[in-house]
Order: structure tokens, then sequence, then C-alpha cells
């Protein structure tokens, strides 16, 4: 679990992104995440621009001709037919694009959502990696069943600045704890864990009086991403070369394995809650932070999950 300041200059700003508004028949979709029984984005696109961005690939589906990371396209829908139909479903925003990117400022269409959902108890969730949900801590307290995640990969800013353009990692932190004072529930999610450069633990005892879950998700290469990511290995910390070779180019999932294990044993030395895809938030507010290991790829839960079971 060992971390590293980048060497290397952080992403530039976006360019003058280009933003346009466009017609969408709903917000609300059925979803099978783990997580959530409906997801909802407000936005497709995303200006954060991260250079290990899952949703890259969404890019196909927009008519853009743009970049990912320079485009975005904000969504005006009808008003949601009977939101009291959604009272007890888990509701997730943000699962493909941050819903608030700094353009949601002027938008608001997360904002215009929550205030549809108001009144309706779903279980709502969201992401971000943005201090600028701050801005609706008045309205997301006011539903009784909420939680804010964060996603929080590093505690080294020089190497927060060379993966996305999101808030830097102390302005999330703040946040965090904003909500957490407020007791709106909140999720540290660290995501994704860059093999020799994250340092679960840090983040950890970082914010385990803050939040009441923690998730984590490993690094997940594929795609056009890559090879830049490859690349900025092999140049920014030319010593973890062999390794990424051994996990995204020869498939060992060996790495990820010990992973589990040491964090485990991290979690019992400390009294925390170690466990496998389970997102459960029946948990006290005021007990510690449980850990839930998400690492998605199959081979990896599989490993994981036995080697929750076989755990005394």
């Amino acid at each position: 679990m060992e971390t590293t300041a980048s060497a290397l200059p952080p992403l530039a700003p976006a360019a003058g992104p280009t933003v346009r508004e466009v017609q969408a028949k709903g917000i609300l979709t059925t979803s099978n995440l783990p997580v959530c029984d409906f997801s909802a984005n407000p936005y497709t696109g995303c200006t954060h621009g991260c250079r290990y961005c899952y949703a890259s690939f969404m890019k196909r589906f927009t008519g853009h001709d743009e970049a990912w990371g320079e485009f975005l396209d904000v969504k005006l829908w009808p008003p949601i037919k009977r939101p009291e139909k959604y009272a007890g479903k888990e509701v997730f925003i943000g699962s493909v694009t941050d819903p608030y990117l700094p353009e949601e400022a002027e938008h608001r269409r997360t904002r215009a959502l929550l205030e549809e959902l108001r009144g309706v108890s779903v279980k709502l969730s969201i992401q971000t990696k943005s201090d600028l949900v701050l801005r609706d801590l008045d309205l997301i307290s006011q539903f009784s069943d909420a939680r804010v995640g964060f996603s929080v990969n590093t505690l080294d800013e020089g190497f927060r600045a060379a993966m996305d353009r999101g808030a830097p990692i102390e302005r999330r932190l703040a946040a965090m704890e904003a909500f957490h004072d407020a007791g709106v529930r909140t999720t540290c999610f660290v995501s994704p864990i860059f093999p020799g450069i994250t340092d679960v633990g840090a983040i950890v005892e970082r914010v385990r009086g803050i939040c009441n879950l923690v998730w984590l998700e490993n690094l997940n290469l594929r795609g056009a991403f890559k090879a830049d990511i490859l690349a900025w290995v092999a140049e920014a910390r030319p010593d973890l070369t062999p390794l990424y070779d051994a996990i995204y180019r020869k498939g060992d999932t060996s790495f990820w394995q010990e992973l589990d294990s040491e964090i485990a044993a991290f979690a019992q030395a400390r009294g925390l809650d170690y466990v496998v895809n389970d997102d459960t938030m029946e948990r006290s507010f005021d007990a510690p932070p449980a850990i839930v290991n998400f690492f998605y790829h199959e081979k990896i839960k599989k490993s994981a999950r036995k080697a929750a079971e076989n755990r005394p």
C-alpha cells in the first residue's frame, strides 16, 4: 500500500468544452448495478477528463466528434410521472457521469432531479468528485435515507491532478465531513485502486471518522485509455512497470488477492468490518465505517469471496 507524488504535469483544463442541451425521454432507468434499483445521469459526457475513465466508451453513442472529456450534453427531461412509485427503491445519481461537474453550477439539472424526488422516500445515493454538492446539502438532508459518496483514490494531490480535473482531494474530504456532520451518510469510494500507488490504509485512516462506508474498486484497464495509463506508469513509475505488465498484459490476479488479504488484516486490527459485495445501509450512523470490497473482475470477485468465506 504505497503512494507517491507524480512528477508529471497535471491534466490541462478542458479547453472550452462543447456544451449543448438535449431532450431526453426520461431520467430514471432500471439498473443492474449492485448498489441500486434505478440510476440517473443528468449529463452525458464528462468534463473531468479522467485518464482512467471506464465510461469513455459511451462517446460512440453520443454523436460527438470531440474527445471524451471535451463535451457535455445537458439533459432536459419531462416531469417524472408518479414519482411516488419509486418509494423504497434505491436511486443512484451519477452512475456514469458525475452529477456535480462544474457546469452543474449553471445548469442545475441535478438539483432539478432532487427537487422532483423530494418527499418521495427513495434510498438516495449520489457519487461525485466535486464539492459543489455542498450547494445542495439543504435539499439532500431532507431525504431520510440518503448518502453521498466521494471518489478518493489518493491523498497525493500531485497524482490526483495528473489523473482527473475534479476538485482537489482536501476539498472532497471537507465536503464529506460537512455532510457527515449534518447527519447525512457518506461513502468514500476508493476507486480506482492503482497498484503500488493507491494507499488504501492511509485513506481509510483519513476518512474513518467522517464516513459510514468505504468502497474499494480495482483499476480496470480496457479500451483506448489502457495504453495511456500504461505509458504514464512507464514514465512516472518505471519501477511499477513489471507489476502493471503482469496484471494488465498477462492477466495475473495475484496482486488483488494479496491486497484483499492485506486489507482484511488491516480492518481486523482496527475493529472495522470488511465485507465483499455488501452494500447494506442498515448500520448505525455512529458505527465505524465498513470496508466493502467491490473488485468487479469476475475472477477477482470469486477469489475475494472465497477468501472472505474462509476467514474466521
